[in-house]
């Protein structure tokens, strides 16, 4: 049978895609193992789906002073050490990486043990690790083409990300269900501000709810404590901390959504033809990787880029009035993209470097 080493953690966007690349790497034959920090996120996310996980000692390279900068290093040799043992053990024909810190040592075994390896690069400019990582890599997969740029020729591939499929077959009667919406003349309007919200965003969606429930009926992903209790039971208006499996369906529902531009997130987008307005986290609150990547789907017709610092109750509703217009040219430039099988792309670049 032939074997797959998976690495990457740190966040659910190093481990989400490869969990969407699983069902077709199982079906194509291959057996799964998974390799991770010991009681990092992606622990759980990966026991989840029956796959074996291994951990190792993960490390973190900073760029900036830190007392643990003296001893981290020798965590990296630790599961430098690990990971080659592991690989030994596994004996995988192919490396495939999503990044993140404990990713690092698993593509440096790999090489070490003459394992080809494939890394992907969710964002528009490479992060710490895989820049460490891509020269031990045989491919590089990216999100974006202006990614290339700022990888090696012979390297880079623009895959896009691959998507969770169920993502494709939601269930619009079951999101009506769950939202309680009695009007289905009326289009949804679907806001997601990441996991832990955002508390701009939500002040910014409540401050004109009335005048966006005179057009919508509203679904408000508003994060984990952020409920609005004087705003249960207001007609057309769902709130919920977060979503998990009912996501695919509030997507299906959805005919306009207001999104953070996580990598992940808007290639999920892109994958449904969702019109959208981007509010990427600020150079403030990020690297500015958010605003790259907004700026890339803006660039591509993709999306409207509404920046944080631009925020008002104006400019949000000038925003969501003229993409919903507009709602048509934004599907159309979706729909014309060449980036829509990244699955079926990399499992070609997995089957062309495999031992």
């Amino acid at each position: 049978m032939k074997k797959i080493l998976m690495t990457g953690g740190g966040t659910a966007g190093h481990v989400t895609p490869n969990i969407a690349l699983m069902p077709a790497l199982k079906e194509a034959g291959y057996e799964i193992s998974y390799i991770g920090s010991y009681e990092g996120m992606e622990k759980e996310l990966i026991k989840e789906q029956g796959i074996p996980y291994y951990g190792i000692s993960p490390g973190k390279l900073r760029r900036y002073f830190d007392w643990k900068n003296f001893s981290d290093p020798f965590k990296v040799l630790k599961g430098y050490g690990e990971a080659v043992h592991l690989i030994k053990k596994l004996k995988p024909d192919v490396v495939f990486s999503k990044g993140g810190f404990v990713s690092v040592p698993v593509i440096f075994a790999a090489k070490h043990c003459h394992v080809p390896a494939i890394i992907h690069e969710s964002d528009l400019t490479p992060g710490l690790a895989n820049r460490l990582a891509i020269p031990k890599a045989e491919k590089v997969c990216c999100n974006f083409p202006e990614t290339l740029q700022y990888l090696p020729d012979g390297k880079a591939v623009l895959t896009g990300s691959p998507i969770r499929q169920e993502l494709l077959h939601g269930s619009r009667e079951r999101a009506i269900a769950l939202c309680g919406f009695k009007d289905d003349r009326k289009p949804v309007l679907l806001i997601v501000g990441g996991s832990l919200g955002s508390k701009n965003i939500n002040n910014a969606v409540r401050s004109i709810l009335p005048e966006l429930l005179s057009n919508f009926q509203i679904i408000h992903l508003c994060g984990k404590g952020n409920l609005d209790a004087s705003l249960q039971g207001v007609v057309g208006y769902a709130q919920f901390e977060y979503a998990k499996e009912e996501l695919t369906d509030f997507f299906a529902l959805a005919d306009l959504v207001i999104s953070r531009a996580g990598a992940n997130s808007i290639c999920e987008l892109l994958a449904l033809h969702k019109p959208n307005i981007l509010i990427p986290l600020s150079q403030a609150a990020s690297r500015g990787d958010q605003i790259l990547n907004a700026k890339s789907f803006h660039k591509q017709g993709f999306s409207y880029v509404l920046q944080e610092e631009q925020l008002t109750k104006e400019t949000l509703l000038a925003a969501v009035s003229e993409v919903y217009e507009e709602r048509d040219k934004y599907r159309h430039a979706m729909e014309s993209s060449s980036q829509q099988d990244s699955i079926q792309v990399i499992m070609n670049l997995i089957e062309n470097v495999k031992k």
